[in-house]
């Protein structure tokens, strides 16, 4: 089972999906969203939000929500599409490709947050829902896990800057690499801290 805070959503139509993202704040990287179907009586023991489970214990949850869920997805956005749509539209689009990837249309899905995506279904919008909801909270682990894995291959792409470490978060280590090597192609050049290195950069030509 799920932690004892968790629950399975009751009451809704079924079947019902989780949704959630992970990589929303980063400097670099793609946002990623996932999407899981659980089986009421087949929920991993310490499914929880991502944030509040360790690297190690993740991947034994997503190898377990995706063998034991009716269905599960996991969507990107790129650099290019945060950079043209905006982050909060980019994350929508994640969100979809995740419950499309599914290959099971649900009809109805939670989604954390208050935001209410334009998703293949209705949407049910939950504030600190990967908190409460055991779907929200597997579609956390499946979303965290798979932009992991993915920095960590930007790490060999790209080396110097720490991807593996970091992924793309705004840790001290990034913000010394990106001014000491400038920004690279999986920058999101419209970031902050990105766009003043560059112009600091274009400044010293």
């Amino acid at each position: 089972m799920a932690g004892p805070h968790m629950r399975l959503e009751k009451g809704c139509p079924t079947p019902v999906c989780g949704v959630d993202e992970a990589g929303r704040g980063p400097w670099a990287g793609p946002v990623s969203a996932g999407a899981v179907i659980l089986k009421p009586r087949a929920i991993p023991k310490g499914v929880d939000d991502s944030k509040k489970v360790s690297a190690a214990r993740r991947a034994e949850l997503e190898v377990e929500i995706k063998a034991r869920a009716v269905a599960w997805g996991v969507g990107f956005a790129s650099v290019e599409e945060i950079a043209a749509l905006n982050i909060v539209q980019a994350t929508g689009l994640a969100m979809r490709r995740a419950v499309e990837a599914m290959g099971i249309a649900p009809v109805f899905a939670l989604v954390d947050g208050n935001y209410a995506f334009d998703l293949p279904c209705p949407v049910k919008t939950v504030i600190g829902g990967d908190a409460i909801s055991a779907s929200i909270a597997a579609a956390s682990i499946l979303a965290k896990t798979a932009r992991d894995r993915l920095m960590a291959d930007m790490d060999l792409a790209y080396p110097g800057y720490g991807f593996a470490e970091h992924k793309g978060y705004g840790a001290p280590a990034h913000a010394r690499a990106l001014e000491a090597l400038g920004p690279c192609d999986i920058h999101r050049m419209t970031w902050a801290p990105v766009r003043l290195v560059l112009e600091a950069r274009a400044g010293r030509v």
